[in-house]
Protein backbone atom coordinates (compact mmCIF):
# COMPACT_ATOMS: atom_id res chain seq x y z
CA UNK A 1 0.00 0.00 0.00
CA UNK A 2 1.30 3.46 -0.88
CA UNK A 3 1.65 5.91 2.01
CA UNK A 4 -0.93 8.66 2.25
CA UNK A 5 0.44 12.21 2.37
CA UNK A 6 -1.51 14.43 4.78
CA UNK A 7 -1.47 18.23 4.47
CA UNK A 8 -3.35 20.49 6.90
CA UNK A 9 -3.82 24.20 6.11
CA UNK A 10 -4.85 26.49 8.98
CA UNK A 11 -5.47 30.20 9.46
CA UNK A 12 -8.31 32.66 9.78
CA UNK A 13 -11.12 33.55 7.41
CA UNK A 14 -10.26 35.85 4.53
CA UNK A 15 -6.68 34.65 4.01
CA UNK A 16 -7.42 32.48 0.98
CA UNK A 17 -6.87 29.17 2.76
CA UNK A 18 -9.69 27.39 0.95
CA UNK A 19 -8.45 28.58 -2.44
CA UNK A 20 -4.93 27.37 -1.59
CA UNK A 21 -6.27 23.96 -0.52
CA UNK A 22 -8.39 23.75 -3.70
CA UNK A 23 -5.28 24.41 -5.78
CA UNK A 24 -3.27 21.81 -3.83
CA UNK A 25 -6.01 19.20 -4.30
CA UNK A 26 -6.36 20.04 -7.99
CA UNK A 27 -2.57 19.85 -8.53
CA UNK A 28 -2.66 16.39 -6.93
CA UNK A 29 -5.51 15.30 -9.22
CA UNK A 30 -3.77 16.70 -12.32
CA UNK A 31 -0.71 14.70 -11.26
CA UNK A 32 -2.79 11.51 -11.20
CA UNK A 33 -2.96 11.12 -7.41
CA UNK A 34 -6.10 9.87 -5.66
CA UNK A 35 -7.04 12.85 -3.46
CA UNK A 36 -9.60 13.89 -0.82
CA UNK A 37 -10.19 17.32 0.75
CA UNK A 38 -12.11 18.63 3.75
CA UNK A 39 -12.92 22.10 5.13
CA UNK A 40 -13.88 23.47 8.53
CA UNK A 41 -15.02 27.11 8.55
CA UNK A 42 -14.94 29.37 11.60
CA UNK A 43 -17.97 31.14 13.02
CA UNK A 44 -17.47 34.21 10.85
CA UNK A 45 -16.70 34.64 7.19
CA UNK A 46 -13.63 36.72 8.03
CA UNK A 47 -11.73 36.36 11.26
CA UNK A 48 -12.81 32.90 12.45
CA UNK A 49 -10.53 29.88 12.37
CA UNK A 50 -10.41 27.95 9.10
CA UNK A 51 -8.92 24.50 8.58
CA UNK A 52 -8.66 22.53 5.36
CA UNK A 53 -7.09 19.12 4.94
CA UNK A 54 -5.85 17.48 1.75
CA UNK A 55 -4.86 13.81 1.57
CA UNK A 56 -3.36 12.02 -1.42
CA UNK A 57 -1.42 8.85 -2.32
CA UNK A 58 1.66 8.36 -4.44
CA UNK A 59 0.31 5.16 -5.94
CA UNK A 60 -2.96 3.69 -7.17
CA UNK A 61 -4.32 3.15 -3.65
CA UNK A 62 -7.45 4.87 -2.46
CA UNK A 63 -7.61 7.57 0.23
CA UNK A 64 -10.59 6.41 2.26
CA UNK A 65 -11.47 9.63 4.07
CA UNK A 66 -10.76 13.36 3.92
CA UNK A 67 -9.98 13.87 7.63
CA UNK A 68 -6.36 13.62 8.78
CA UNK A 69 -6.02 11.66 12.03
CA UNK A 70 -4.69 13.66 14.98
CA UNK A 71 -0.90 13.79 14.96
CA UNK A 72 -0.63 12.47 11.39
CA UNK A 73 -0.17 15.70 9.40
CA UNK A 74 2.96 15.43 7.25
CA UNK A 75 2.93 19.14 6.37
CA UNK A 76 1.18 21.80 8.42
CA UNK A 77 0.67 25.02 6.47
CA UNK A 78 -0.16 27.87 8.85
CA UNK A 79 -1.24 31.17 7.31
CA UNK A 80 -0.49 32.99 10.57
CA UNK A 81 1.57 32.39 13.69
CA UNK A 82 -1.09 31.97 16.37
CA UNK A 83 -2.85 29.28 14.35
CA UNK A 84 0.53 27.58 13.88
CA UNK A 85 0.93 27.45 17.67
CA UNK A 86 -2.66 26.34 18.26
CA UNK A 87 -2.45 23.49 15.73
CA UNK A 88 1.00 22.07 16.52
CA UNK A 89 -0.50 18.82 17.87
CA UNK A 90 -1.76 17.99 14.38
CA UNK A 91 1.80 17.52 13.08
CA UNK A 92 3.33 14.06 12.82
CA UNK A 93 5.97 13.73 15.58
CA UNK A 94 9.56 13.68 14.37
CA UNK A 95 8.97 13.82 10.62
CA UNK A 96 6.23 16.41 10.09
CA UNK A 97 7.17 19.80 8.66
CA UNK A 98 5.55 23.21 9.13
CA UNK A 99 5.36 26.13 6.72
CA UNK A 100 4.36 29.21 8.70
CA UNK A 101 3.43 32.64 7.39
CA UNK A 102 5.43 35.31 9.23
CA UNK A 103 2.42 37.29 10.41
CA UNK A 104 0.20 37.36 13.46
CA UNK A 105 -3.53 38.02 13.27
CA UNK A 106 -5.64 38.24 16.41
CA UNK A 107 -8.71 36.20 15.50
CA UNK A 108 -12.16 36.91 16.91
CA UNK A 109 -14.41 34.11 18.10
CA UNK A 110 -18.04 34.16 19.15
CA UNK A 111 -17.43 32.29 22.41
CA UNK A 112 -14.40 34.13 23.73
CA UNK A 113 -14.29 37.56 22.11
CA UNK A 114 -10.76 38.61 21.24
CA UNK A 115 -8.11 35.95 21.68
CA UNK A 116 -5.07 37.11 23.58
CA UNK A 117 -1.80 37.13 21.69
CA UNK A 118 1.26 35.25 22.89
CA UNK A 119 3.98 37.43 24.43
CA UNK A 120 6.76 35.90 22.31
CA UNK A 121 5.12 33.90 19.55
CA UNK A 122 8.41 33.46 17.65
CA UNK A 123 10.09 31.81 20.64
CA UNK A 124 7.05 29.58 21.15
CA UNK A 125 7.08 28.45 17.52
CA UNK A 126 10.79 27.63 17.69
CA UNK A 127 10.11 25.61 20.84
CA UNK A 128 7.20 23.75 19.21
CA UNK A 129 8.72 23.12 15.77
CA UNK A 130 12.47 23.68 15.97
CA UNK A 131 14.17 23.15 12.63
CA UNK A 132 11.05 21.51 11.17
CA UNK A 133 9.57 24.98 10.48
CA UNK A 134 10.02 27.27 7.48
CA UNK A 135 8.96 30.86 8.15
CA UNK A 136 7.75 32.69 5.02
CA UNK A 137 7.31 36.47 4.70
CA UNK A 138 4.38 36.11 2.32
CA UNK A 139 3.11 39.67 2.50
CA UNK A 140 6.40 41.23 1.34
CA UNK A 141 6.78 38.70 -1.46
CA UNK A 142 3.15 39.17 -2.57
CA UNK A 143 3.60 42.96 -2.63
CA UNK A 144 6.70 42.54 -4.82
CA UNK A 145 4.63 40.32 -7.13
CA UNK A 146 2.01 43.07 -7.39
CA UNK A 147 -0.77 42.36 -4.88
CA UNK A 148 -0.65 41.76 -1.10
CA UNK A 149 -3.81 39.63 -1.38
CA UNK A 150 -1.76 37.02 -3.28
CA UNK A 151 0.06 36.09 -0.05
CA UNK A 152 -1.77 32.76 -0.03
CA UNK A 153 -0.14 31.88 -3.36
CA UNK A 154 3.29 32.74 -1.93
CA UNK A 155 2.59 30.16 0.78
CA UNK A 156 1.36 27.70 -1.88
CA UNK A 157 4.64 28.24 -3.72
CA UNK A 158 6.63 27.44 -0.57
CA UNK A 159 4.50 24.29 -0.10
CA UNK A 160 5.03 23.25 -3.73
CA UNK A 161 8.75 22.80 -3.12
CA UNK A 162 8.10 19.77 -0.92
CA UNK A 163 5.12 18.28 -2.76
CA UNK A 164 5.63 15.59 -5.44
CA UNK A 165 3.96 17.57 -8.26
CA UNK A 166 5.48 19.33 -11.23
CA UNK A 167 5.25 23.13 -11.25
CA UNK A 168 3.09 22.88 -14.37
CA UNK A 169 0.39 21.03 -12.42
CA UNK A 170 0.27 23.85 -9.87
CA UNK A 171 0.12 26.50 -12.61
CA UNK A 172 -2.67 24.62 -14.40
CA UNK A 173 -4.63 24.30 -11.13
CA UNK A 174 -4.23 28.03 -10.52
CA UNK A 175 -5.44 28.90 -14.01
CA UNK A 176 -8.51 26.68 -13.45
CA UNK A 177 -9.39 28.10 -10.01
CA UNK A 178 -8.43 31.81 -10.12
CA UNK A 179 -10.30 34.54 -11.99
CA UNK A 180 -8.53 35.23 -15.32
CA UNK A 181 -7.79 38.88 -14.45
CA UNK A 182 -5.89 37.76 -11.32
CA UNK A 183 -4.01 34.74 -12.68
CA UNK A 184 -0.75 36.47 -13.64
CA UNK A 185 -0.17 38.26 -10.33
CA UNK A 186 -0.97 35.03 -8.47
CA UNK A 187 1.46 33.06 -10.65
CA UNK A 188 4.15 35.64 -9.85
CA UNK A 189 3.39 35.34 -6.14
CA UNK A 190 3.48 31.53 -6.34
CA UNK A 191 6.84 31.60 -8.11
CA UNK A 192 8.16 34.06 -5.48
CA UNK A 193 7.18 31.58 -2.77
CA UNK A 194 9.20 28.89 -4.52
CA UNK A 195 12.27 31.09 -4.05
Amino acid sequence: MSPVVNVTLVGVGGQGILLASDILARAAAISGKPVKKSEIHGMSQRGGSVTSQVRFCDGPDYVFGPIVPLGQTDVLVAFEKLEAARCHSLLKPGTGKAIVDDREIVATTVSSGMQEGVADIDALLVKLYGDRMELVDSTSLALKAGNARAANMVIAGALSKIMPFEVGAWHQAMRERIKPALVEVNLKAFDAGRG
